[in-house]
């Protein structure tokens, strides 16, 4: 018996004109190779900043500085998933 996440990705694929390639072995390997590589880099630099955040905030006084390394933290994040998607993406076009 079939469950409903099957069923529905069977009427995914029915409905979908264009079938996306299969990938080949090497292309599965280098999609979790960057998987893992951008996994660890996003937690690396949020280590950092968060300690960076947790010091600035140990001092009095410094709001500004700890809501710009929060911001920081949420743009570097950001900016390594769509690095990692864009590299993830040129994995999957390279046949």
């Amino acid at each position: 018996m079939k469950s409903a996440y099957e069923l529905a990705l069977e009427k995914l694929e029915a409905e979908d004109p264009i079938k996306t390639p299969a990938l080949s072995e090497k292309q599965k390997r280098e999609l979790e190779k960057t998987e893992k590589e951008y996994k660890a880099k996003i937690a690396e630099r949020e280590l950092f900043l968060k300690n960076t955040l947790r010091e600035t905030i140990a001092k009095e006084g410094n709001g500004p500085e700890a809501e710009q390394i929060r911001q920081q933290i949420i743009d570097e994040r950001a900016r390594l998933e769509a690095e990692k998607e864009a590299k993830k993406e040129a994995i999957r076009q390279s046949l």
